[in-house]
């Protein structure tokens, strides 16, 4: 039977159906990131660098749970496109309980092994301490993160886009008022500093799940049920890491090139080490509107490739490009413009404004090349061509990102500029040959699930 409330997404639907409300909730989240960054930086700047450390190591394990996440995103979408809806339960059931079990045991290795971690990065002595506090709260209970980024994505691909703008706001609120209170307001006293702001994210995302999960049965979209795991579906499973292992492998290979990258800047001072934090902050608004428009894409694509409409899918990815690249480039280029003052926000250390102005003029550069990838890659792993990207990931990540990255960077002496200009090569051209791959259409008759018919059977 159809689920009533899940709302049919066709070549007809209006990208900003989807798109506008995920550009909010992505807004609102990065938000609440460059809040904590804000009012950290008035506690200590030496927090900020340790927070910042910290996360980047978070984001990789966060980019582990994109396996079914990503997988999640491809087989709802694509399953609702081909209206085979008496599947749809045991997918949902199926995905949550694999990310929860996963999430537990990456966070306790995490807690585990953070000190290595920090010491890999070269972190400071002097943001040693922070950095290993603020993992053993967030990052232990990061399989909350894991759990929600599945329940995000089957909110999406059932067209409901509004609930996770709303639960971006309501952990921002959340978040905050945490903040405010561990950091300058009643329980300040308790010296907590770092520790205090992991206990408000913690809190946040406990409260982002719960709420996930009633606007899940609340629009009746479907249950959850360990009766429907019997027989276990280890085909579908195994079908599911098949698409999840390629995009992720690419995320996450993408993280731990970032890694490499942050180690060149940890080498070059705890200035350079803020200014790369407070222009990943400016940064995040700059592209927040492309990769909105690719991710609403994705689903788009998804639904379309699901059911057999090929070309209408091959025009809506062009027509995304064709809105998200122009107004990506408007928006890095009025952010350099605004840096020398938005800057100041977060410090008054001239020495730290200096060298995130030049990062800023090169992330235009930067900018263009992950507005083409985000929408290609996105629309590739949506159309079941998951392969692909990653091998050309790998590629230019290693072979051009890192190699320019520490050439401009170290040998050449442009410090975190010149790091940032690797990244944009990287980026560049890994967009231009990914546009080429959707060109070409190669990635025609990969779906994997066929229109519904009598005969038709799992996967």
């Amino acid at each position: 039977m159809k689920m009533k409330q899940s709302k049919e997404i066709t070549e007809k639907t209006p990208l900003l159906f989807l798109a506008g409300p995920m550009f909010l909730e992505m807004f609102l989240s990065i938000l609440l990131n460059n809040v904590d960054t804000l009012m950290l930086s008035h506690y200590s700047e030496n927090a900020v660098g340790a927070v910042g450390n910290a996360n980047q190591v978070m984001n990789l394990l966060i980019l582990m749970f994109g396996i079914i996440a990503t997988a999640t995103s491809v087989v709802v979408a694509q399953y609702l496109g081909a209206k085979r809806y008496e599947k749809m339960n045991m997918i949902y059931t199926l995905v949550l309980m694999v990310n929860l079990i996963f999430g537990l045991a990456l966070s306790t290795l995490l807690v585990l092994v953070k000190k290595p971690c920090m010491e890999l990065l070269k972190v400071s002595g002097e943001m040693m301490p922070d950095a290993l506090a603020y993992i053993d709260l967030v990052g232990g209970f990061l399989f909350l993160q894991a759990c929600y980024s599945v329940m995000n994505q089957i909110l999406r691909c059932n067209g409901h886009t509004k609930a996770g703008m709303y639960i971006s706001l309501i952990v921002n609120v959340v978040n905050i008022i945490g903040n405010y209170l561990f950091l300058y307001g009643p329980l300040k006293f308790l010296n907590l500093g770092v520790r205090g702001v992991a206990l408000s994210t913690v809190a946040a995302r406990v409260i982002a799940l719960a709420v996930a999960i009633i606007v899940f049965y609340k629009y009746g979209i479907g249950r959850f049920s360990l009766k429907l795991l019997r027989p276990f579906p280890g085909k579908l499973l195994l079908q599911m890491v098949k698409i999840g292992l390629p995009s992720a492998g690419e995320s996450m290979s993408y993280n731990l090139y970032q890694l490499v990258l942050l180690s060149f800047v940890n080498s070059m001072g705890n200035d350079a080490v803020n200014a790369r934090v407070y222009c990943q902050s400016l940064i995040s608004f700059a592209n927040v509107f492309s990769n909105s428009v690719a991710m609403s894409t994705q689903i788009i694509t998804g639904h379309l490739v699901g059911a057999g409409n090929e070309e209408g899918a091959y025009r809506r990815v062009w027509s995304s490009i064709k809105l998200s690249l122009p107004i990506t480039i408007g928006l890095s280029t009025v952010n350099w413009i605004l840096c020398p003052f938005t800057l100041r926000l977060f410090t008054s250390n001239e020495r730290i404004i200096q060298l995130a102005f030049w990062v800023m003029l090169v992330d235009i550069v930067l900018e263009v090349g992950r507005c083409m990838n985000m929408t290609f890659v996105c629309s590739l792993k949506a159309s079941g061509d998951y392969i692909f990207p990653l091998l050309v990931g790998l590629c230019t990540m290693w072979g051009i990102g890192v190699t320019a990255g520490y050439g401009m960077g170290i040998l050449a002496g442009l410090g975190v500029a010149g790091v940032f200009i690797g990244t944009a090569s990287d980026e560049c051209i890994r967009g231009l040959i990914v546009m080429g791959r959707w060109r070409s259409g190669k990635w025609r008759g990969k779906a994997i699930v066929e229109k519904k018919t009598p005969e038709a059977g799992d996967i």
